[in-house]
């Protein structure tokens, strides 16, 4: 989903950036009332393990590859408003820092893949775990079918994109179907791993899961706990391993979206990245001819900068948040 510049005229992509523009801004302004002190560490550890999944690359179909978008998860993680930030922090560094997903594009970009999945995924969690037993399980379960449904709403979001401002003569249900469909299956891999991780932090820190605030103790029949720096510090781990060591088995073919392109003929419209040259662009280290220290050290630099810049927007957010009640 990350698009390169290109695939939008310029008009929508100028609408949209000033539309993202004032979603993140109302995010920063409102993400501090949905944490307290203590998941602040989480939305930074959020944007790092984000971003070392969306660098692995599952495959869905012949030729077809699909990634983790986060919005969902981070979401329920966070809440809606702290999960925008959070993916739109990862879009914003993998485009300027990674040359993934274009400048100009950074609009639709955030708008897709953070917006979009984070309230849309959320929408549909509030939903769905009114159908789900009051339990851990029934969270993680609401949160895995909401995270697939977000990757749906995602890709139709692009199509009514590009109903106004396609940059080929391809007709909207055709794009419209194929970026549904394709995702369909994607949104299948992002449902699994997003109940691995929702059952992983609700087995070990459950309260500070947002999407499980509405549970009292006994509902969530927790008895595993961990302390909150072990959890934080293994949490960062876990983040590392993905980006440094899974990273290195990613699956190389198109992602959903440049498939549907190549199959319809408007991957063409795609121009080159400004950035194209920059240190870690495509996720290789410029001066390392090993591919798999290169893939390691940009993995390990992205995780970083995500993880600081994710946590400091927030922790910002908390503080002003903090003033204003003052």
């Amino acid at each position: 989903m990350h698009a390169p510049d290109g695939f939008l005229e310029p008009s929508v992509a100028v609408i949209t950036a000033v539309v993202a523009l004032v979603a993140v801004s109302a995010g920063v302004r409102y993400a501090g009332r949905e944490l307290g002190d203590r998941q602040v560490p989480l939305a930074g550890v959020a944007a790092a393990f984000i971003f070392a999944a969306q660098m692995v690359n599952f495959p869905v179909a012949a030729g077809t590859t699909g990634h983790l978008l986060g919005g969902a998860l981070a979401a329920v993680l966070l809440g809606p408003w702290v999960g925008m930030l959070v993916v739109s922090v990862v879009v914003i560094v993998q485009a300027v820092l990674f040359a993934d997903g274009g400048l100009t594009a950074l609009g639709y970009n955030t708008i897709n893949m953070a917006i979009v999945t984070a309230f849309g995924g959320w929408a549909a969690f509030v939903l769905l775990r009114k159908l789900m037993p009051r339990t851990s399980a029934g969270v993680v379960g609401a949160g895995a079918v909401a995270a697939g449904i977000s990757v749906v709403l995602s890709a139709a979001a692009f199509s009514i994109e590009w109903l106004f401002g396609a940059s080929a003569p391809v007709a909207f249900d055709t794009v419209f179907g194929a970026m549904v469909g394709v995702h369909v299956l994607i949104g299948v891999g992002e449902a699994v791993i997003t109940g691995l991780v929702l059952s992983a932090v609700m087995a070990s820190r459950p309260d500070l899961v947002r999407g499980a605030a509405h549970l009292s103790d006994d509902e969530l029949n927790a008895t595993s706990r961990v302390g909150f720096r072990p959890f934080v510090i293994g949490s960062v781990c876990a983040a590392v391993v993905v980006g440094v060591v899974v990273s290195q088995f990613a699956a190389s073919n198109p992602d959903g979206l440049e498939r549907v392109a190549i199959d319809n003929g408007f991957e063409e419209s795609a121009t080159d990245h400004a950035l194209s040259s920059s240190w870690f662009s495509d996720y290789a280290t410029a001066g390392i001819s090993n591919e798999s220290v290169s893939l390691a050290v940009a993995g390990v630099s992205g995780l970083c900068i995500t993880l600081l810049v994710g946590g400091g927007v927030v922790s910002a957010s908390r503080s002003t948040r903090r003033r204003q009640t003052a």
